[in-house]
């Protein structure tokens, strides 16, 4: 398969990003989401890594089905946190000897029962530097348009933290947002840096408001009050929660397109529905 910084440089990519489910039947659910968006020919899909590595063995077995048996080119999440140095570095290996090149480097979130769990590296940029030294993997981080959490509102520290992670990897893509403008600031306040990795903007089509509102206060993303009202407008009527979810994101990813991103990053959530019709609204 293909290395996501060599495709990056071949032009704009289309990617999609799902979860490890936890039971055969949303295992089933997600074969058929898999299916469904293979005709659309993403550029690359990945799977996602739970706090602490409670899904470690999930994700691994998942990028390595995706891979081989779908022959689509995955990336698998990896995280730090409730990791020893050895174990990370056993399932690099693995990865590697599976045919695995593509790595999101994560600090992560920790289990809710840390306890005992030792994790020897803090930070995706430790993580980035082992990554390195196991193999020729291409690694992307992630980027949080609206400051992470760990910034406390320092936007000029923030930034600096940022640029220098991205200057170590080959790739970022965002944690969603719901406007265009707070990704647009941050390329730019990038570029005043000299950062030029390219970051992927991270789309999450809004299907349940409620729910996905829930995701941003977790994830430090606004949302944004007038949209928030235009959903509570229709909150009664899901169908309806679901067909504007669809618009407001076509919206946002053709703003985004019109100012020359190189690619779009969706949050399926395992569904495909709400992706493909973006697709088609976009001439995809």
């Amino acid at each position: 398969m293909a290395k996501i910084r060599d495709v990056l440089a071949g032009g704009r990519t289309f990617s999609f990003e799902f979860f490890p489910p936890k039971t055969d039947e949303a295992a089933r659910a997600l074969e058929k989401t898999i299916g469904e968006l293979e005709p659309l020919g993403p550029s690359f899909v990945s799977v996602t890594y739970g706090a602490g590595g409670s899904t470690r063995e999930r994700t691994r077995d998942i990028v390595i089905h995706i891979e081989r048996d779908a022959g689509i080119t995955a990336m698998a999440h990896l995280t730090c946190i409730a990791h020893t140095r050895e174990q990370l570095v056993s399932l690099l290996e693995e990865y590697r000897a599976a045919g695995i090149e593509n790595i999101l480097a994560l600090a992560g979130d920790p289990p809710t029962d840390l306890g005992d769990h030792p994790h020897e590296l803090e930070y995706a940029s430790e993580l980035i530097e082992l990554i390195r030294d196991v193999g020729d993997f291409s690694i992307g981080v992630a980027a949080h348009p609206e400051l992470h959490p760990r910034s406390e509102g320092d936007r000029a520290l923030d930034r600096r933290f940022l640029a220098a992670k991205l200057g170590m990897a080959d790739f970022g893509i965002t944690q969603f947002f719901f406007e265009a403008d707070p990704y647009l600031r941050m390329i730019d306040e990038l570029t005043e840096l000299g950062c030029t990795t390219p970051v992927l903007p991270g789309i999450m089509p809004v299907t349940n408001a409620k729910q996905v509102q829930r995701f941003a206060e977790l994830a430090g993303a606004e949302f944004p009050p007038a949209l928030a009202a235009r959903f509570e407008a229709v909150a009664d009527d899901p169908a309806e929660v679901r067909r504007l979810g669809v618009e407001v994101a076509t919206d946002l990813c053709r703003t985004l397109l019109d100012a020359g991103v190189p690619g779009l990053h969706f949050y399926t959530l395992n569904r495909s529905t709400a992706t493909r019709e973006i697709y088609a609204n976009l001439g995809l």
